[in-house]
């Protein structure tokens, strides 16, 4: 069986060094390099062509968004995994850019190990504490598009909303007819994914989606 190529991205030399350790402590596990940033990983990928590359996420010049997107572009047959030591708000970026998992510097030694064999398998690993945050930042992302997908008479008609206008009232202020009101308050509802009038304002309003003033 060949031997899993890793390389490793971290500006940290020790962090670098307790990694290799780590990794050639198995003996189906081959370290191939080490880079200290972001392109130093672009330029050691291009030459080793690694299988796996654990990708540090905050690292100066060329981060590890940054070149996750260029590898994967380059290399889609690499798999790489996300380091951090906390839950980073960059975690839906990586996820986006194309990193078969995403876990924490805390990570045990038998878990990361594990961690690799299976983004080889073609198994995508979210560590537990970031799941969530995944998950609310891609709903928050969806609905933040729908918000830009909201017509200009739409935006018109929630704006009256927020101001407390009736649907007469909006009708009139628009020169428009109820019923078209009552249409598009169904379009808006069904891009902000709320189910009323009441929720689209608290929404709006949380969300600075119209001008309140």
């Amino acid at each position: 069986m060949d031997k899993v190529r890793v390389l490793i991205a971290d500006d940290h030399a020790l962090v670098r060094e307790g990694l290799r350790r780590l990794l050639e402590l198995d003996e189906r596990i081959e370290v191939v390099g080490e880079a200290g940033d972001g392109q130093g990983a672009i330029n050691l990928a291009r030459k080793y062509r690694p299988d796996v590359i654990l990708m540090d996420v905050n690292m100066p010049g060329t981060d590890g968004v940054a070149a996750t997107q260029v590898i994967k572009k380059e290399m889609p047959e690499t798999d790489i995994i996300a380091l951090t030591v906390y839950e980073d708000e960059q975690v839906v970026e990586m996820v986006k850019a194309g990193v078969s998992a995403y876990v924490l510097k805390d990570v045990g030694p038998d878990e990361l190990t594990s961690t690799i064999f299976k983004v080889r398998e073609g198994n995508v690993i979210i560590h537990p504490r970031v799941a969530g945050q995944v998950a609310k930042e891609l709903v928050r992302q969806n609905r933040k598009r729908d918000e830009m997908k909201l017509t200009k008479r739409e935006r018109d008609v929630l704006e009256l909303l927020v101001k407390g206008y009736s649907n007469k009232e909006v009708a009139a202020a628009l020169f428009i007819s109820e019923k078209t009101v009552k249409n598009h308050l169904t379009s808006i509802f069904r891009k902000l994914e709320v189910k009323d009038r009441t929720q689209a304002v608290i929404y709006a309003l949380k969300n600075k989606v119209v001008k309140t003033e």
